[in-house]
This record gives structure tokens, C-alpha cells and sequence, in this order.
């Protein structure tokens, strides 16, 4: 097999793999825990009828979407009303693209081995490319609202707009600080230099909570449910729309929720260990920072001799964190 042929093949199998893992496994159990959770909040049962403890009702959920009637109202813009759920999932399913899901493998096919890196397209603008895709969504719920020529319909989608809009400002800060401080707006780059040095969460721990905040509500979850709120606007953007047109607006909200919870575990966590990145605790040396490298090129000849040179030589190795360089003798690893 061929280098392009395996890079081709590689890449349509992680993006099934990535679709299965969220779509088929994460979502429908998100679903189930949401509804579970909610239902012991407010002192009912929740989803138990389907099998044990209620785990196949997203199933059941699944099967009844697809067969039920597809109800089109006579007012509508049809063009924009079928248009507004692909709109919202499609931009929510493509930002898993840039999302690291583990430490590179290496395959060995017909003799001969290859390294294959767990993420579908390393770019380098990987968080412009999330922030990108997920702003277009907002574009969905607003025609939906538009096209359903309803006036809750219409209040949801301008609430909606009004509150991602402005929540993607603050976002966008937070999440700035993390690749600043990584000097890359790759998110393999973020995981490792957090593996490096120390993770995002604790130096920048209130970043961490208002990019959490933010998360929530981009994705319209509780507290932040305007768009949707049915003490007031019934279903909100969506309460014109049944079948399976509803359940593309189910899933990509709740593929949005996926993302962002990988996206946010990327940016202020290692999220595991990638290979040729060691920590400073196993005494290998590990990436510099320039402002190291050049106090060091100042040092004498002895001690830059020395730096270099491994524990099993019996001598001491070096390496930096945070931007500064420490020695370790042998015996103490």
C-alpha cells in the first residue's frame, strides 16, 4: 500500500471512528445521564421503562424520530426551513477534525511501519478552525427561527444569537491565554506543552472557569437555556420542526456539547502522555525554552559539556520547566 492510499485510508477510518465514538456511544448515554439526572433533581424517575434502568431509551428515542411524520407547515420558507438543521449539526460533527483523541500510533502494514497520529487534520490554526465552524451554527438556529414564521420561534432565534454572540467574546479571551502561553494555536502543541511544564488549569485557574461558563453556554445547557425556554416560548427556535429534522437539532447540540468537553480537557489538562514528549519528573530531557537555551550558551564550556549528557553516563542531565533549568543527579531519580 501506497504512503498516500494509507494516509487516505487512515483518515476515513478515525473520522468513522470519531462519528461512532460520539455519535453512537457518548450521545445517546449524555442523554440518558442528563434525563436521569434531572428526573432525581426534581424528585421523579426519569427514563426507566426501556431497558434496565431506562439505558435503551435513546434508542427507542432514535427509532421514533425516524418513523414518525415529517410535518411541514403551510407557511414556512421551505428552502430555509429544511436548510436550518444541517446548518446547526453539520459545523458541529467537522470541529472534531482538530481535536487530539490520544497519543500517536505506530502501524506496521506489509512490513513496513508507519506513524499515525490520533487526530483527524493536524492544522496549524486549530483553534481558529473550532471557533470558525462552531460560530456558524448560530446561523441554523436563526433561520430556523426566521423560516418558521412563528413568533416564539422567532424570539428563540434572536435570543440565541444574542446570547452565543456574546458569549463567544469572553470564550475566545480565555481560551487566548492557553495557546499564548503554548506558542501555538495547534492543540497537540497545547497538550504538549502541558506535559512539559504544568497543566493550563492551575496557573490560569479562572481563565479555566470563565471558559467553562462560556462552554455552557454556547451549547444553550442550564443555567443558559433562553433559546429554548419552555416556560415561555414552548420549544423556542425549534417548535416548528418534528421527525427528523428535530433530531438533527438534538444531535448537533449535543455533538457541540462533545466537542467543547474535549476542546476544554485539550486546552487546561495533558489529556495522557503523547510519545517523544517526556515530563520533567522522568529525568529525560525534554523541550526547551529559548530564554534557557540562551543563558545557557553563555555558561562556561564545563557546565555546557555536561548538560547534555544522560544518567546512565553517571553524570547529572538537565532539562527546563516553566523557563528555568534544573539538574537532577542520578541517584536521586
Amino acid at each position: 500500500m501506497s504512503d498516500a492510499t494509507f494516509t487516505i485510508v487512515a483518515a476515513i477510518v478515525k473520522i468513522l471512528l470519531i462519528w461512532a465514538i460520539a455519535l453512537a456511544a457518548l450521545l445517546p448515554n449524555l442523554v440518558w445521564a442528563e434525563r436521569r439526572g434531572a428526573g432525581m433533581i426534581q424528585d421523579r424517575p426519569g427514563p426507566n421503562r426501556v431497558g434496565p434502568f431506562g439505558l435503551f431509551q435513546a434508542v427507542a428515542d432514535v427509532i421514533k424520530l425516524f418513523m414518525k411524520e415529517d410535518v411541514t407547515p403551510t407557511y414556512v420558507d421551505k428552502l430555509l426551513y429544511n436548510l436550518a438543521p444541517w446548518i446547526t449539526m453539520m459545523p458541529a460533527l467537522v470541529t472534531f477534525a482538530v481535536i487530539p483523541f490520544g497519543a500517536p500510533l505506530d502501524v506496521t502494514l506489509g512490513g513496513v511501519t508507519r506513524h499515525v497520529p490520533l487526530i483527524i487534520a493536524d492544522v496549524n490554526i486549530g483553534i481558529l478552525y473550532i471557533f470558525a465552524f462552531s460560530s456558524l451554527g448560530i446561523y441554523g438556529i436563526v433561520l430556523a427561527g426566521w423560516a418558521s414564521n412563528n413568533k416564539y420561534s422567532m424570539m428563540g432565534g434572536l435570543r440565541a444569537s444574542a446570547q452565543i454572540i456574546s458569549y463567544e467574546l469572553s470564550m475566545g479571551f480565555a481560551a487566548a491565554s492557553t495557546f499564548l502561553v503554548a506558542g501555538s494555536l495547534r492543540l497537540p502543541a497545547v497538550v504538549e506543552w502541558q506535559q512539559s511544564h504544568v497543566w493550563n488549569v492551575v496557573p490560569q485557574f479562572f481563565g479555566f472557569l470563565i471558559f467553562l461558563i462560556a462552554v455552557f453556554a454556547e451549547t444553550n445547557r442550564l443555567p443558559f437555556d433562553l433559546a429554548e425556554a419552555e416556560a415561555e416560548l414552548v420549544a423556542g427556535f425549534h417548535t416548528e420542526y418534528s421527525a427528523f429534522k428535530f433530531g438533527m437539532f438534538f444531535m448537533g447540540e449535543y455533538a457541540n456539547i462533545i466537542a467543547a468537553s474535549g476542546l476544554v480537557v485539550t486546552s487546561t489538562s495533558a489529556a495522557g502522555r503523547s510519545r517523544g514528549s517526556p515530563s520533567p519528573a522522568s529525568g529525560e530531557p525534554s523541550r526547551r525554552s529559548p530564554s534557557s537555551s540562551r543563558r545557557r550558551s553563555r555558561s562556561s564550556p564545563s557546565s555546557s559539556g555536561s548538560a547534555g549528557r544522560s544518567p546512565a553516563s553517571g553524570t547529572t542531565s538537565s532539562w527546563t520547566w516553566a523557563g528555568r533549568s534544573s539538574s537532577r543527579s542520578p541517584s536521586s531519580t
